[in-house]
């Protein structure tokens, strides 16, 4: 099955700040194209998009030029951005030179609620539909009404909500969140990506684990508007690359071939028009 990951961070430290990281010290290291490709080419993944890191705004645009360097099989890549600030239609116009930049992310999960809500923020959103770019949501679960009232404010982007919407698998209750994917995905201009969410889940998962999100998540978006990523290498704090596909790969094992390939590579190539 030949899949594209569209969510793979590379870390280059000796390049790069990553303030965040000092919190996760397990992946407080270099992460670097080679190592992933060893790994991601034998489970057939073929290509991939890479994620923003959350370096400082100042270091958001040379992080996605370094890595459009690295291998050709990076084929694109979603590049950090700030819609609330006032000068975004000049970093716009400069991504817009690079035509593999698919699109961008501004994480929202740790941010104020009222953040996406400002004028200046959508009304800079909206100057990606123009430009063909995408806006991949990443919230937690309890902001999916918050990602749903930004997405509904912008109908011609294209988002795309990261990591299931983040629900909290080891909680035991994941109804909330089923209950708001499920008002989030009836936007037609939302689409899901199954990634992400191996770190909520309790120690020692298996693919049953997370069975109910993945199963969710086609429930709610249907096959056509399904993206698969790896979120490697932050999946690591709690599984492998190669636990998590095999999981999926499990998961979906009763659904068709055309399923199956829009989801692990069909849908990326529409979606961020690859």
């Amino acid at each position: 099955m030949r899949i594209i990951d569209t969510h793979l961070h590379l870390i280059y430290l000796d390049k790069f700040s990553y303030p965040w990281l000092s919190n996760v010290p397990p992946i407080n290291r270099q992460w670097d194209a080679p190592s992933y490709f060893a790994e991601a080419e034998k489970l057939g993944i073929e290509a991939a998009l890479h994620m923003e890191v959350n370096v400082p705004p100042q270091e958001a645009e040379d992080e996605t030029a370094f890595v459009l360097t690295l291998d050709p099989r990076v084929v694109g890549a979603i590049s950090g951005a700030y819609p609330e600030q006032v000068d975004f239609p000049t970093h716009l116009e400069r991504m817009q030179r690079e035509p593999r930049i698919r699109g961008v992310r501004r994480l929202l999960q740790s941010d104020p609620d009222d953040l996406s809500s400002g004028e200046v923020f959508r009304g800079n959103v909206r100057r990606l539909a123009a430009a063909g770019l995408s806006f991949d949501l990443c919230v937690q679960s309890k902001q999916l009404g918050i990602a749903r009232a930004l997405a509904a404010a912008c109908p011609d982007v294209q988002f795309v909500l990261d990591h299931c919407g983040n629900p909290l698998i080891a909680s035991g209750d994941i109804s909330a969140w089923r209950r708001d994917l499920k008002a989030l995905a009836e936007l037609p201009n939302v689409a899901g990506k199954i990634s992400g969410i191996v770190n909520h889940a309790p120690p020692g998962w298996t693919a049953q684990t997370l069975r109910p999100v993945v199963e969710h998540m086609i429930d709610s978006f249907g096959w056509d508007r399904l993206v698969w990523g790896s979120d490697r290498p932050v999946l690591t704090v709690n599984g492998s690359l190669t636990q998590w596909v095999e999981a999926v790969q499990t998961i979906v094992a009763g659904a068709g071939a055309d399923e199956q390939a829009k989801l692990f590579s069909r849908n990326a190539e529409r979606i961020y028009r690859l």
